[in-house]
């Protein structure tokens, strides 16, 4: 998920008096379907079946009298305005605001998670307040904050997706981008559901096997994240950046990265961004070391090789390591200092001085706007 480190300007946001069970909205979700003993959700690959008042594995999907609901619908628990460069995505809207939303719950149980305390929450613990926030106060906040767009994260956004696709229609409709900070756990029918609403698919990618993900993050293959990644880019035209937390003894060895890298770069094109990002030993993971630095910038040297033409730092101050390069003439495109943008050299996707394509959207500058979009 999004990054908890960094400058955030809080957000105020006011209460709808929600009625019983907490709700502020009680709606009905989508993608599920009944059996002899539950109800079974198709949004993400777990297919949970879930039998009377109880919810998946996400805490958050609950069988409330036959009857799929979504617990957390237009209730958050995070509001602020952040830079894109957080989330991080580097290659749209470079230096812009975006309105940022979260709520709790997730759909895997990541050991090393920054933000367990949302993520591992469920909707009645009284330790994590939970706001209000109907769709078309999303949109009014964006506004009088200056937002251009609205972000998903903080946790795990696939698992509220009938609030994600309520707000980003009003997204859309008054002109402002979408992105989703997501680990990518969802089934191809919720992906389609997304497909026209949201603009920015930034997704997590957690290791290279089955072996990584299981220890990882508790969940069996890394396939249905790959798969939807590739089908986001490449059927809905989605902007799409890639992040691999690299955790030392895990997911770090040389054949781990390189295959990784080589995946970005077959099945989501050379131009897709890698943003390969240091580990700090955190939660069930305290035990480890931080992830050496020469570890990072090997990465970067194996992302280059497998033929990646924009490979990021995170999470570790290293001179020139979040700047975009144009790879053609060697000039700073975009530079960076942390979240700040201080240069932009771009115009309509490509470098200012050789003309070299860069894969940089900026909206209203026509460079491969979706029609539904901005």
């Amino acid at each position: 998920m999004g990054r908890s480190t960094g400058p955030r300007r809080p957000v105020e946001i006011a209460s709808c008096s929600p009625p019983a069970r907490g709700v502020c909205v009680m709606r009905e979700a989508v993608l599920w379907s009944t059996e002899d003993r539950g109800i079974r959700c198709g949004v993400c690959p777990h297919r949970c079946l879930i039998p009377e008042g109880h919810t998946g594995f996400c805490n958050v999907r609950e069988n409330v009298g036959g009857t799929l609901v979504p617990l957390t619908y237009a209730r958050v628990s995070s509001v602020a305005v952040d830079p894109i460069e957080k989330k991080p995505v580097f290659h749209y809207a470079p230096g812009t605001q975006v309105l940022s939303l979260g709520s709790v719950g997730c759909s895997m149980r990541c050991r090393h998670c920054q933000n367990w305390s949302i993520s591992r929450a469920t909707p009645q613990d009284e330790a994590r307040e939970l706001h209000d926030l109907l769709p078309t106060a999303v949109i009014s906040l964006a506004q009088q904050y200056g937002c251009p767009g609205v972000a998903f994260t903080y946790n795990e956004p696939i698992i509220q997706i009938e609030y994600v696709m309520d707000v980003s229609r009003l997204a859309h409709e008054a002109g402002l981008f979408t992105v989703m900070v997501t680990n990518g756990y969802i089934t191809s029918e919720a992906l389609d559901l997304l497909g026209e609403l949201v603009d920015v698919w930034r997704v997590d990618l957690k290791g290279a096997t089955d072996e990584s993900y299981a220890k990882l993050c508790r969940v069996p293959s890394p396939a249905p994240v790959r798969e939807m990644a590739v089908r986001a880019r490449h059927h809905w035209d989605m902007h799409v950046e890639v992040v691999t937390n690299v955790v030392p003894t895990i997911n770090d060895s040389e054949e781990d990265l390189r295959a990784m890298a080589r995946w970005v770069a077959e099945d989501l094109g050379t131009d897709t961004p890698w943003h390969v990002t240091r580990f700090f030993p955190y939660l069930e993971l305290a035990d480890l070391d931080p992830t050496p630095i020469e570890t990072l910038h090997a990465a970067v040297r194996i992302g280059h090789e497998e033929g990646l033409r924009f490979v990021y730092l995170g999470n570790v101050a290293s001179e020139g390591g979040e700047n975009t390069v144009c790879p053609r003439c060697g000039a700073t495109a975009v530079k960076r200092a942390g979240y700040e943008v201080t240069r932009v050299k771009v115009r309509d996707g490509v470098c200012e001085r050789c003309g070299e394509p860069l894969n940089i959207r900026i909206p209203g500058q026509g460079v491969r706007d979706r029609e539904h979009g901005v």
